[in-house]
């Protein structure tokens, strides 16, 4: 599969300080990418060198086999950018905006299908300010596709937004992967990205952490499959005694599943116990839970990124 984005030994320095620091990933056209970081991980500053805006140090950045910085005028001609917190001209309505980008694409674009697309038809000919923050962003993605792009950029796109309107902005994310169209995501929702990615990169001090699909990195860097039970605080030491590895939890237990088996033993040995239990369900790690840790541990010192490929960029 051929790549929309590729990143080699990318170095962002201010002074003495590497905001990034040799960073490799690729995105591979077609698919949805999510770049998570938490604030300050370099995340921005990437985000920044791949849409032409700030110029790298050192390394090799090309996204749809163009320098940004170089080929910005060639490049925006096929990207899509929508900006966190997208503001745009309070008394224009988003018909008239739709237009107004139109022209300055010198592009012929079907207004009503495009309204359709991010669902704003009902709202296609009110004014900029009185749409809700959930439709503002509607529209900056609306704006974002007048050039038809071939990748789209999203930054952030459902800060902010009521679950009703985030699930309306994943629907438009996956139209758009639907129409072969390459999504570039950034968003702090770790559940977002689990629900709409194809692979994911994690960067953390500026250097990536984790890439892959969010099952892959949850089955590299998550904890295995745990059985939670709410009950007696004997039940801890019982099912310690038998070697399995237990945790307490908020006033429950948890305890490691090598396999399905081991469930079976324990509730087991909970019934011919005779102590009290009121409940119990299966846990797994999710995309947030993994996250949290790897950012922790690297931020502690005991995990380092992950390394470079071997050879030259």
């Amino acid at each position: 599969m051929s790549a929309s984005v590729e990143v080699s030994r990318l170095v962002k320095s201010y002074g003495a300080l590497r905001a990034v620091d040799g960073v490799d990933f690729d995105v591979r056209s077609g698919e949805v990418f999510s770049f998570l970081g938490p604030n300050g991980a370099g995340k921005t500053t990437t985000v920044e060198i791949l849409e032409g805006l700030r110029r790298r140090t050192a390394g090799d950045v090309r996204v749809l086999g163009l320098d940004p910085w170089i080929d910005l005028a060639r490049l925006r001609t096929r990207i899509g950018v929508t900006p966190q917190d997208f503001h745009f001209f309070p008394k224009l309505t988003p018909r008239e905006g739709i237009r107004l980008y139109a022209r300055l694409f010198e592009r012929k674009v079907d207004e009503d299908e495009l309204l359709a697309l991010v669902q704003l038809s009902d709202k296609a000919d009110d004014r900029y300010d009185t749409l809700s923050g959930g439709q503002h962003q509607k529209m900056g993605v609306a704006l974002a596709l007048v050039n038809d792009p071939e990748l789209c950029f999203l930054d952030e796109p459902t800060t902010g937004l009521d679950p009703r309107a985030r699930r309306a902005i994943w629907e438009v994310i996956r139209r758009l992967k639907g129409e072969g169209r390459t999504v570039f995501l950034t968003t702090h929702y770790l559940e977002e990205a689990q629900q709409l990615s194809d692979r994911i990169s994690i960067i953390n001090l500026g250097r990536i952490v984790a890439t892959g699909s969010p099952d892959e990195i949850i089955r590299r860097f998550g904890r295995p499959e745990r059985l939670r039970l709410v009950g007696e605080s004997a039940l801890a030491d019982r099912l310690a005694s038998l070697g399995l590895r237990v945790t307490r939890d908020d006033g429950a237990v948890e305890v490691e599943l090598g396999s399905k088996a081991d469930a079976l033993q324990i509730l087991e040995t909970i019934r011919a116990s005779g102590l009290k239990w009121e409940s119990f369900s299966t846990r797994s790690d999710t995309l947030e839970d993994v996250f949290i840790r790897l950012v922790g541990r690297m931020e502690n010192g005991s995990l380092p990124a992950e390394p470079e490929p071997e050879g030259g960029p």
